[in-house]
């Protein structure tokens, strides 16, 4: 095995722990905030979390500013809001509630408060001069990973465009993870976001720019959602389920935050720029086809792979294959659509979503070479 020259930060801190979200006053006050903007979405706010955390907040002294306006895959748009009423309002720092829209919402507005401009401007890495405002993260999916990575992804409804923004300044300040807040979601959200935290783990590991540290990272994942995936979704009340679920997506998050992904995810973007799919749908529906492509190039991490998410379950006549059949099986098993088609997409539009595929630097890592035809063809073989 040869090593390639890697770094990796971890500047957030994860607190985690089934009741954990009692913590959050303590936190938000340690780290000087006085009154936050609290960031979250419509459907956290009918299933009571949002005015779970105001309460919390409330009770403790911390001022509160509510911006629940955050819709899936979250648009230029309505960054530009939040950062309207941050400012309009003086705040401290940002608190945001949810899966992977709130936090990368939230994220763009802590750059932007500080850095000024529009969003557009800090695309690619490193772009982000100054520290952004303070953000604390709680994940309510075990999915995006978001809460400990250093990317925030927004849509540019102008050019049904995806952006992303990639430093580590937006690492969230602190991660709070407390499995009782995902135990109430629905089957086909728990199984979707399980499915993004596998393939974030899965791209992680096969990826050209894999270390030893984000391959821990991975496996660890890998392990974790290979144990729990099926046993969460038939049961989200099960509280160990549950846990193995959000720890499984934090460290598939850090293995991604500095491995990257592959072509799953640079397909998977302009799904839900032009068709607006959930994110864990579209990686869901791509994987084993991307997996299927990219076996040529397998050095051995496939066996590996079928090994964790089956629980160390050793078959014979192991081929790349075998992992491709059962990635389609397990989604299968929780509900995912079959193809590209049962969600809406429409061939016509193939062409446009591989341009703007093979603008993500997730091609760049992905083990096999990849080419605009090769982007088109794995399209249409997913439809």
């Amino acid at each position: 095995m040869s090593f390639q020259p890697f770094s990796f930060k971890i500047p957030g801190e994860v607190i985690f722990g089934a009741g954990s979200l009692a913590k959050l006053p303590g936190i938000v006050q340690e780290k000087g905030l006085g009154k936050v903007l609290l960031v979250s979405d419509r459907g956290l706010e009918a299933a009571g979390f949002v005015g779970k955390v105001t309460a919390i907040l409330e009770e403790n002294g911390i001022g509160c500013v509510t911006y629940l306006d955050v819709e899936a895959n979250p648009s230029t748009e309505t960054v530009d809001k939040g950062v309207k009423m941050y400012k309009q309002h003086n705040l401290d720092g940002i608190v945001c509630l949810g899966g992977g829209s709130p936090m990368d919402t939230a994220k763009a507005i802590a750059v932007l408060v500080v850095n000024g401009g529009k969003i557009q401007e800090y695309e690619g890495a490193y772009k982000v001069k100054e520290n952004p405002a303070t953000v604390i993260a709680i994940p309510t999916t075990a999915g995006t990973g978001s809460e400990v990575t250093p990317f925030a992804v927004i849509t540019d409804r102008s050019k049904n465009y995806k952006l992303t923004v990639f430093t580590d300044k937006v690492i969230p300040a602190v991660a709070l993870l407390d499995p009782e807040l995902i135990t109430t979601l629905p089957p086909l959200v728990a199984a979707s976001t399980g499915m993004d935290a596998l393939t974030h783990a899965i791209e992680a590991y096969i990826s050209r720019a894999a270390s030893p540290f984000s391959d821990d990272m991975a496996e660890k994942a890998m392990e974790l959602i290979g144990k729990n995936i099926r046993l969460f979704v038939a049961n989200r009340a099960d509280i160990d389920a549950a846990s193995g679920m959000l720890l499984g997506s934090m460290f598939a998050g850090i293995a991604f935050a500095w491995a990257r992904l592959g072509d799953v995810h640079a397909m998977a973007h302009p799904l839900g720029g032009f068709f607006g799919i959930a994110h864990g749908i579209a990686n869901a529906v791509l994987l084993p086809t991307v997996l299927e492509f990219n076996a040529l190039a397998d050095k051995g991490k496939y066996r590996k792979i079928f090994n964790y998410i089956k629980d160390g379950k050793v078959i014979e006549g192991f081929t790349p294959a075998t992992l491709v059949e059962e990635i389609r099986q397990l989604s299968n098993e929780i509900g995912i659509p079959k193809n590209l088609t049962a969600v809406g997409v429409k061939e016509e539009l193939i062409h446009h979503m591989a341009v703007d595929a093979m603008k993500s630097g997730n091609v760049l890592v992905n083990p096999r070479q990849t080419t605009l035809k090769d982007i088109e063809e794995l399209y249409r073989i997913a439809m």
